[in-house]
């Protein structure tokens, strides 16, 4: 059963203590009850501090070991009134207004913490796209002079997928790709699309092995059709256009390609709720999902990683 306040004083009311929060926490994590992370042991009694103890190897367990809110020295209510703050806002929000809404003392920890939110906005083992979806790729960058067609020099290169509902569009997938290869755009499809499923692209020979992988393949030639790229593949064309709005209305362009990712991420999880009424509902997503993925600290969110993603 979803669980979660439907308004900002239903979420002060219950969630007003750490104690809530934590308890909040616990329900979110362990639906069916506690499970051991050490030993899947389900059996604990609860301690001081916000700790269970664990009946079978005696491990003391904290309900944000784990999570994004492990080692945090601000409390749990806090952090809760910055994932409604977050999710109130349809347009997202700058890590300065995360900083004066909330008072917080210094703008690194708003950053991080929006970093670390925007982690948490992809679900694990999220279902794939399916039915008919178009796919695309992008350029997202200030205009440069000198080259021609898919070359770039200094822009991020985008993998974008839109699933058909009818003329709409329904739900998205995003994705930075190190090139517009085939093993970079198949391997994109391969990940965001349910086999099965039938996906309209241009006429771009880096697809054309999706047929092979069980996809069906509807190819629209651009070159030479009569219509702009934006009527013939309507649905990713809005979303690029909407996705660059987004980055210069509420971020103001100043995106650092190492941390593109999880803008692209935060997008998506506001484009596929774009028509949720309840914002109580969207606070519980979050939440949920801020409880199913790794810690990250301040250094590893500044100095990420990851490759960019090529299949």
């Amino acid at each position: 059963m979803e669980d979660y306040p439907r308004t900002i004083l239903e979420l002060e009311k219950r969630l007003a203590t750490e104690q809530a929060c934590r308890d909040y926490l616990f329900t979110l994590r362990w639906p069916d009850g506690f499970v051991c992370p050490r030993c899947a042991g389900e059996k604990a009694w609860r301690m001081s501090r916000g700790l269970w103890l664990c009946a079978s190897c005696r491990r003391q367990v904290s309900v944000t070991a784990g999570t994004i809110f492990q080692d945090s020295r601000l409390p749990l209510t806090l952090w809760f009134r910055a994932m409604w703050y977050v999710v109130s806002q349809k347009n997202g929000v700058s890590a300065l207004g995360v900083q004066r809404v909330l008072g917080l003392g210094s703008y690194e920890t708003a950053w991080t913490w929006l970093h670390k939110l925007r982690r948490a906005m992809v679900r694990p083992g999220r279902d794939r796209l399916s039915g008919r979806v178009e796919v695309d790729e992008a350029f997202l960058g200030a205009s440069e002079k000198g080259v021609m067609g898919r070359e770039t020099r200094s822009k991020a290169k985008i993998a974008v997928a839109a699933q058909e509902d009818g003329p709409r569009i329904g739900r998205v997938r995003l994705r930075r790709v190190k090139d517009f290869s085939a093993t970079s755009l198949t391997g994109f499809v391969r990940e965001a699309v349910e086999p099965g499923s039938t996906v309209h692209t241009d006429g771009w020979p880096a697809y054309n092995g999706l047929s092979a992988m069980g996809y069906g393949h509807e190819v629209t030639v651009l070159d030479g059709a009569g219509e702009a790229a934006s009527e013939l593949l309507p649905r990713v064309h809005h979303v690029v256009s909407h996705l660059k709005r987004w980055l210069m209305g509420t971020l103001h362009g100043a995106v650092r390609p190492k941390h593109l990712d999880y803008y692209l991420d935060e997008f998506t999880f506001r484009f596929n709720r774009r028509t949720s009424r309840s914002r109580g509902k969207l606070f519980y997503r979050l939440a949920q999902q801020a409880v199913a993925v790794a810690p990250h600290t301040y250094q590893s969110i500044v100095h990420p990683t990851q490759d960019v993603g090529a299949g």
